[in-house]
């Protein structure tokens, strides 16, 4: 579930979304050691939600070179 606060992420770099991510979890690790369990609730959210947008940017550079390319081959009209 991406959380509803977070704005538009689509034009970070990958970069970007790591380090935003690792910044989380030490905020996480702050907020357990404290025991606020619903400020943890909404970490762990901003959490999935960049790390769903940095699968997003990993994803096109993930294609094998030597796989065959279908995308001309299948037509859905």
């Amino acid at each position: 579930m991406d959380h509803p606060l977070i704005g538009d992420i689509s034009g970070l770099s990958a970069e970007d979304l790591l380090t935003r991510i690792s910044d989380l979890h030490k905020k996480l690790s702050i907020a357990q050691r404290t025991g606020n369990a619903h400020l943890c609730n909404q970490l762990r959210m901003a959490i999935e939600t960049f790390q769903n947008a940095y699968q997003i940017k990993l994803k096109p550079t993930k294609r094998d070179p030597d796989a065959p390319n279908f995308d001309g081959l299948i037509n859905v009209q």
